[in-house]
């Protein structure tokens, strides 16, 4: 199905309209969109706002599928504007809740029995309306606690399977399209979105998650992950303990002491799930964070997690480090050793140019001082300015830890944020030095080469024998050189030629002279013959240049 068969789909024609009432309609005009000629029963808005803004309210009302497309472009701060990105972080999914009949017979579906046989009780109202989930409060039968119950949209997956359709066939259609395809890949978004939201729908997997990091933080009591109940979850159910608390902005302003505690909490429990356990919350803002009593913080809605491999905290620690250090050199190789795809044609004198003027910016900041949203969102600008890419949990991991930052520093403003970092930065260099960590590296290496180990001798000693017998041929194979062959053997053919004519001149000129018989018109005849020839072919080659455009 092309872009002019989905136009027959209602979702379509929706997205038209939308785009079209908040001033998309050139848009919708250059890209020749079927169902434009609706055009003037759309109610268009005032167009008050900048376009960004417009676009952020577009894909709102577009839905779930859009909202979450806007919140994977949040993270891209290294290859989009600062001001798309501003935007995109605006971006609100609360919606009307559904009906409790109908949230009621999709909670009845994922249990395979009656809600009224698990729970006791279950409040209609939920606690808590997003774009793909209900979050409600409920009393266990069997247990008598009370719980927290996420339960998926009755119908969501349909709609964004049906919004997912249409995006995958207009992605390579944008591509062609629009200016944003020479810095974004719009195809390889399509794709990203599709993963990041079916494992986002998926709640077996938040459960996991939510699994993981509570075992993570078992031996620490100042973080609380609420607990699973596994006989009433499934794909589309989650049943958790159900967590009560103060929200960050509830904290009363006079309270000093304790929001520099709090603040101090939620930016450890962070740096503790990126650089020392490799598994953490990929967007800890305000909204999914409760103070509990004693100031337990309890962190909610796992939905998306990033993963970074011990090698690459390893990098990031020193990174960091090298920052701290303001050693640009460093710096630079640690940046390239990361990045996802490197630049083939990349300035590395301008890249280290660049990291240079950026550590001289923080030179006279001190280190207490130092913001890391703002050295992030630098980074970010030089990753931009040079075309290099962030892999995707990298990016995962700048968007949370600018967040957390932000989170910790609305608490509390003066947070040192390095002198939180630097435990677990040393803790990372220790780790690496130690003897253990080192043979298992080592060991993993030797594993890797183990495959090898029974042939090598042999192979080795075969090869020796090939050189003692001359045998040993080195072969090279040359691509996309055969213009390049076929041009220096058109050459040779045509010098060829040019010789033997001007062989055939040269010498039918002196047997002119010399008069040999037999006559033709009172000429030697082997001379004119000669002539004919040289003629015939130096034609030839001139039509033969003429014809190649080669001269």
């Amino acid at each position: 199905m092309d872009i002019f068969g989905i136009a027959r789909l209602g979702r379509f024609k929706d997205i038209v309209a939308i785009l079209i009432k908040y001033g998309f309609d050139d848009v919708a005009d250059r890209l020749r969109f079927p169902g434009k000629r609706f055009s003037k029963r759309v109610d268009a808005i005032p167009q008050g706002k900048k376009s960004w803004g417009r676009f952020r309210q577009t894909l709102e009302e577009l839905g779930p599928t859009f909202v979450k497309l806007g919140q994977i472009l949040s993270l891209r701060a290294d290859i989009l504007p600062v001001d798309l990105i501003n935007e995109m972080e605006k971006l609100q999914d609360d919606v009307p809740a559904d009906s409790f009949a109908e949230i009621s017979s999709q909670v009845s579906k994922a249990l395979n029995q009656p809600l009224e046989k698990v729970f006791s009780s279950f409040d209609e109202q939920p606690l808590a309306a997003a774009s793909l989930a209900h979050v409600h409060r409920a009393v266990l039968r069997n247990s008598g606690k009370t719980v927290a119950v996420k339960v998926r949209r009755p119908g969501i997956q349909k709609i964004i399977e049906q919004d997912l359709h249409i995006l995958e066939i207009l992605a390579p259609y944008l591509n062609e399209h629009l200016e944003i395809s020479e810095t974004f890949d719009l195809v390889k978004l399509v794709d990203e979105l599709r993963r990041a939201i079916i494992r986002e729908l998926d709640f077996s997997r938040e459960a996991q998650n939510m699994r993981i990091v509570a075992g993570n933080f078992s031996d620490d009591q100042t973080v609380f992950i609420p607990g699973i109940y596994e006989d009433y979850c499934s794909e589309s159910m989650i049943t958790m303990d159900l967590a009560e608390g103060l929200k960050l902005k509830d904290l009363e302003p006079e309270s000093y002491e304790r929001k520099r505690e709090v603040a101090r909490k939620g930016i450890k429990i962070t740096l503790q799930q990126i650089l020392a356990d490799g598994f953490f919350h990929a967007d800890p803002h305000p909204g999914n964070l409760l103070i509990l009593e004693n100031d337990v913080i309890c962190l909610l809605d796992w939905g998306i997690v990033g993963i970074l491999s011990t090698e690459l905290r390893y990098n990031l620690a020193d990174f960091i480090e090298a920052i701290v250090q303001k050693d640009a050199e460093r710096t630079m190789d640690l940046l390239l050793d990361i990045v996802e795809e490197r630049p083939v044609k990349i300035s590395e004198r301008g890249l280290q140019r660049d990291i240079q003027e950026l550590i001289i910016a923080y030179h006279s900041v001190p280190l207490g001082k130092i913001q890391f949203e703002h050295l992030l969102t630098e980074i970010n600008s030089l990753f931009r300015r040079h075309h290099m890419k962030l892999p995707g949990d990298l990016t995962l991991m700048f968007k949370a830890m600018i967040t957390a930052e932000g989170t910790a520093r609305n608490i509390f403003p003066g947070l040192d944020i390095i002198a939180e970092t630097r435990p677990y930065i040393e803790h990372l260099a220790r780790e690496r030095c130690n003897p253990f960590t080192i043979w298992r590296r080592l060991k993993r290496q030797l594993l890797q080469l183990s495959p090898f180990h029974g042939n090598l001798p042999r192979k080795i000693i075969r090869i020796i024998e090939k050189i003692e017998n001359g045998e040993l041929d080195i072969r090279f194979h040359h691509e996309n050189l055969e213009r390049l062959h076929r041009s220096i053997e058109a050459s040779s053919h045509r010098l060829s030629f040019s010789i033997i004519i001007s062989a055939l001149i040269i010498g039918s000129s002196m047997i002119i002279t010399t008069g040999v018989k037999p006559f033709l018109f009172g000429y030697p005849m082997i001379g004119i013959i000669g002539y004919l020839i040289s003629a015939i072919l130096g034609l030839g080659l001139i039509w033969d240049i003429i014809r190649h455009r080669k001269m």
